[in-house]
């Protein structure tokens, strides 16, 4: 195996970590579970982002708001879904 691929493996697991889903298993829900850890992983890297200084709390707060605007409409699409089964 290439060495390389080794240590991109490893830098985009620290970067993008992941949980494994434990609930009741259905295709919506560990697609709603993924929108959910990305979210949480977007809204950290921003928080680290403001904390130092590198964007401004408005800028923040935009970001996070977009982003929470994106999962409403994830679980707005599960609510959907659930209903039409």
């Amino acid at each position: 195996m290439n060495p390389q691929s080794d240590v991109l493996s490893e830098l985009c697991d620290f970067l993008y970590p992941r949980s494994p889903y434990c609930g009741e298993f259905k295709p919506e829900y560990l697609n709603f579970n993924a929108n959910l850890q990305e979210f949480a992983q977007r809204v950290n890297y921003i928080c680290g982002l403001q904390t130092n200084g590198k964007i401004s709390p408005e800028e923040a707060y935009k970001q996070i708001h977009l982003l929470w605007k994106q999962l409403k409409q994830a679980k707005k699409a599960l609510v959907e879904q659930e209903k039409s089964h």
